[in-house]
């Protein structure tokens, strides 16, 4: 199975840089997975609504570029604290369920500091959130590197997941 997390910006802080190499090398065993850091767009510092909007527009339309450049046997999710929100275990059952039907590559979609526009969850065969709080889009990505590596260890019955 291949991951491919597209995200809006870059890890910036070395402790978070270290988590996501940490992760990435546990998962190894398990799947090939690859980062795509795509450009913040530029928001005015008293940006409106309209200036917010038009960055999340441009953003999504990178995230989505990048999407469909991984072909239709990609199956992309979303991340988005409007998804939904399931158990790790129904996370990890999901996951198996698409490598089943020859989803071969999983595609995340991590959004930047405003989060995504209407036409990322729109185009996205899934939105799922991680929780209904809101968490600094640098540190969803380990959030989420970690829940699939717990998928993985669910999956194989291996001693990890509590």
């Amino acid at each position: 199975m291949n991951i491919e997390i597209i995200c809006i910006g870059s890890l910036k802080e070395t402790y978070l840089r270290e988590a996501e190499s940490e992760y990435i090398k546990r998962l190894t065993p398990y799947c090939k997975v690859s980062i795509t850091e795509l450009r913040e767009a530029r928001l005015p510092r008293d940006a409106g609504e309209a200036e917010e909007e038009n960055v999340r527009s441009k953003e999504g339309e990178s995230l989505l570029a990048a999407a469909e450049k991984q072909g239709n046997a990609a199956y992309v999710f979303a991340l988005d604290s409007r998804g939904k929100q399931r158990s790790s275990e129904k996370f990890a059952e999901t996951t198996q369920k698409l490598a089943l039907e020859g989803k071969s590559t999983l595609v995340f979609l991590i959004g930047g500091s405003l989060g995504l526009p209407e036409a990322v969850r729109e185009k996205a065969n899934t939105v799922i959130s991680f929780s209904e709080m809101t968490f600094p889009h640098q540190l969803m990505r380990i959030i989420l590197l970690e829940q699939i590596y717990r998928a993985q260890k669910i999956l194989r019955g291996e001693p990890y997941h509590k």
